[in-house]
């Protein structure tokens, strides 16, 4: 068990230090962010994406939106870590290929199983 250590200042060495605090970050990254849930099977990301398209209403009875609108909305509100990383994820949910079925219904070329890349997001359309 840890001691108390409640507003003492500890010696320790800056390498010793390091090591731990890295190590207890990278862990915590690992468990939060980048394994997925087992509940859903979703990591933070998807599920920033899939609650956006749900405010903005985009239902699959309702029209498609620009992919562009959608990363925006997200990156603005949500997931502040980079326009190109959401839309990769984005693309890699609509594509049936990728995940045993897809999340999001897109419109547009989304790369194919031969390793064509995706269209930008501005060429691309998505709805739930």
């Amino acid at each position: 068990m840890k001691e108390f250590t409640h507003g003492k200042i500890l010696p320790r060495e800056v390498s010793t230090e390091m090591k731990q605090s890295f190590m207890d970050y990278a862990m915590s990254v690992i468990t939060a962010r980048a394994l997925p849930d087992v509940r859903d099977g979703l990591k933070p990301v998807h599920r920033r994406i899939l609650y956006a398209m749900n405010e903005l209403g985009l239902s699959p009875a309702k029209g498609y939106k620009k992919s562009a609108r959608i990363v925006g909305e997200v990156l603005g509100k949500y997931h502040p870590h980079g326009d190109v990383a959401l839309y990769d994820t984005m693309v890699r949910m609509a594509q049936d290929f990728s995940y045993r079925y897809p999340l999001v219904d897109g419109h547009g070329n989304f790369g194919s199983v031969d390793g064509d890349s995706a269209a930008a997001m501005r060429y691309t359309e998505v709805r739930m």
